[in-house]
């Protein structure tokens, strides 16, 4: 009975929650660009239920700005801004420009946490 309010991203978004996304490993994969695109292509779990997709410049707020709001950080992280942070990743492929079915074929090819290089494809 309680499936149809699942994951209702859309309808916590809708009534102003702020929708912060992460994994949940080890039940899922440490994977954002998986979740990123579940997000954006996910369907009503029935016909008559409500859509609970995110836009993907949502699905993406909610690894971003979200996230830092969530640690009270949104003063210092979460935005490419002077002054803040410099945590960035960058990606093989425009993700923009991606058609939502191929999103997970987007893989990081540098991550910078606070201005440091720490991975590199």
């Amino acid at each position: 009975d309680k499936w149809p309010s699942s994951y209702a991203w859309r309808t916590l978004k809708n009534a102003g929650a702020r929708v912060v996304f992460a994994s949940d490993w080890p039940v899922s994969p440490v994977d954002p660009i998986l979740s990123i695109q579940a997000a954006v292509m996910r369907k009503p779990w029935a016909e008559g239920m409500p859509d609970q997709s995110f836009s993907l410049r949502e699905a993406i707020q909610g690894y971003t700005v979200e996230g830092a709001y969530a640690e009270f950080m949104e003063d210092r992280k979460g935005r490419l801004k002077t002054g803040y942070l410099a945590d960035i990743v960058v990606l093989s492929a425009d993700i923009e420009a991606a058609a939502p079915e191929a999103l997970h074929t987007v893989r990081p090819v540098t991550t910078i946490c606070g201005g440091r290089v720490t991975y590199q494809a």
